[in-house]
Order: C-alpha cells, then sequence, then structure tokens
C-alpha cells in the first residue's frame, strides 16, 4: 500500500505525458499562468485603489 501513494505521482506524471502532446501541455500552463496573472493584477490594483482612497479620505462622509 505504501508504495501505491509514492508511485501515484509518477504514473500521473507518465499518464500526462503520454496521453497531451508536449505542444497542449505547454499551451495549457501558459494559458494558466495568463489568467493567473491577470487575476493577481486585478487584485493588486484593486488594493491600491482602496489603500489610496483610504489614505487621501474616501470614507469620509
Amino acid at each position: 500500500m505504501n508504495t501505491i501513494k509514492k508511485n501515484f505521482p509518477l504514473a500521473i506524471i507518465a499518464l500526462l505525458a503520454t496521453t497531451l502532446s508536449s505542444c497542449s501541455m505547454i499551451e495549457g500552463i501558459f494559458k494558466a499562468g495568463v489568467w493567473s496573472g491577470i487575476i493577481v493584477v486585478v487584485v493588486v490594483l484593486a488594493l491600491i485603489i482602496w489603500v489610496i482612497s483610504k489614505i487621501f479620505g474616501g470614507g469620509k462622509s
């Protein structure tokens, strides 16, 4: 049972390597990277705008 748990990640990698062509695998990695980058940039910009509004009195009524 312990060897199954130990070799499971290797089996997954071998399965992916044989079923996906290298181009589609790289394409998937870049798509995930682009979307995660877009999300991070949007979150950081929203945080910066929120901090600036708090500093310059955007919360005063």
